[in-house]
């Protein structure tokens, strides 16, 4: 099997491509005789967006970008595309756990491109004749990573985080050796043609759940108190008004807030029901391979 990256950094090896995903000419040189395309490249800061500036990146990067892609895939014959989107292409789903049919639309910056990049796949699929797929992946964590919970893990680590309070909040995670199970899987499954689909793992965990199981991956001993949700709520009140005067992110505000309090449940039970894929790496598991074996 052949294999050719894109990377924006100096290729350093031979199946390595220099290019960007707003050179025409890279895309092309990068899809020419390739079978299947997993598009794994995006603007990942998934927070809502300060200023237009930010708006204005996640357009041309999340949903732009990928459509060029998707159009340079097409021309140049590539059989299959699998895209990597996110679970914020829908609306937030509050206290609900929802699936794919879930009518709510995005709102966020980040979610709006990404769920416009998904309708330009779906469009160039149709166009050229070429299996599209959109993986609406959860919160995607393992080592190497540098998303908000190996951000937590961090400070858990060093013992700054705060004991959070259990507020029975349920947010979906995925490990990322699932997440490549499933690319795997909907490229080579005629099934999957035209379709996405949530990544997740079945079992949710709450913000408390999560700080309890980063200090047991840590070898921490546990904790049994915790910092009230009002203080926790205050402290992201004044970081809101931080934000608002100095124009940039400040570590705790009203969104971080509702990242470790809230809930954003999301169902896998369409891929499993159509593919029978289903997540395999437990939070134990996972966090120990994120962490190292620590």
């Amino acid at each position: 099997m052949r294999l050719r990256v894109l990377t924006r950094s100096a290729a350093r090896a031979s199946h390595e491509l220099q290019g960007d995903l707003s050179d025409p000419a890279s895309l092309a040189a990068a899809c020419a005789g390739i079978d299947t395309v997993f598009h794994c490249a995006g603007h990942a800061h998934a927070f809502g967006a300060l200023s237009e500036a930010d708006a204005l990146r996640h357009r041309q990067v999340n949903f732009e970008a990928t459509r060029a892609l998707a159009e340079a895939a097409g021309q140049a014959g590539v059989a299959r595309f699998v895209s990597l989107s996110s679970v914020k292409a829908m609306g937030e789903p509050l206290d609900a756990c929802i699936d794919e049919d879930w009518p709510v639309p995005p709102e966020s910056a980040y979610g709006q491109a990404k769920r416009a990049a998904e309708d330009a796949l779906l469009a160039a699929g149709e166009r050229y004749g070429m299996h599209v797929v959109s993986l609406r992946l959860a919160m995607v964590y393992g080592a190497g990573g540098r998303g908000n919970l190996e951000r937590m893990a961090s400070l858990v680590r060093r013992g700054v985080f705060p004991p959070l309070p259990e507020t029975g909040n349920r947010r979906s995670m995925v490990h990322v050796a699932d997440v490549v199970a499933a690319m795997r899987l909907v490229a080579g499954d005629a099934r999957a043609a035209g379709r996405s689909y949530i990544v997740a793992h079945p079992q949710t965990h709450s913000g408390r759940g999560l700080y309890d199981a980063l200090r047991a991956a840590c070898g921490l001993a546990p904790v049994r108190w915790s910092v009230p949700r009002g203080v926790l709520a205050a402290l992201a009140r004044l970081g809101d008004g931080i934000e608002a005067l100095a124009g940039r992110r400040v570590p705790l505000d009203s969104e971080a807030l509702d990242r470790l309090l809230g809930s954003a449940c999301y169902s896998p039970a369409r891929i499993h029901r159509e593919l029978g894929w289903r997540a395999q790496t437990g939070l134990a598991e996972g966090l120990q391979e994120m962490l190292g074996g620590v």
